[in-house]
């Protein structure tokens, strides 16, 4: 059998999920140690971030469709403030284009491929 190589776009986006879940991550915990509430729904959607990040680094199919919502959750949720609301709509064209072309999937159904890709 070939020996798999992550695609570099696939690496790319792996480490910012993993980055901005775990930095999101640990600016809203001290609000979670104040008290429960909206941080601890917040900390479990960071969380989701960190996850797919690094299932993704572990060519888990469904971690590029969980990375792929928890982008389009993020453009739900700044409907109202429009500067948010580009940004990342943005991040998820860009995000879900990656994830779904075809080298990516090859990737992530585990069919072994040489080089690196983007």
């Amino acid at each position: 059998m070939k020996s798999q190589r992550r695609p570099v776009s696939i690496l790319i986006i792996a480490c910012f999920f993993i980055l901005i879940g775990s930095i999101e991550f640990a600016v809203r915990f001290p609000e979670l140690l104040a008290g429960p509430g909206y941080s601890v729904l917040a900390e479990l959607v960071e969380l989701l971030a960190i996850v797919a990040g690094a299932f993704m680094l572990r060519a888990q199919n469904w971690a590029r469709w969980l990375a792929v919502a928890w982008a389009g959750f993020h453009v739900i949720l700044s409907i109202h403030v429009p500067r948010d609301l580009i940004v990342h709509s943005l991040l998820f064209v860009v995000v879900t284009w990656f994830l779904l072309r075809p080298n990516s999937a090859n990737y992530f159904r585990g069919k072994g491929f040489v080089g690196a890709q983007i």
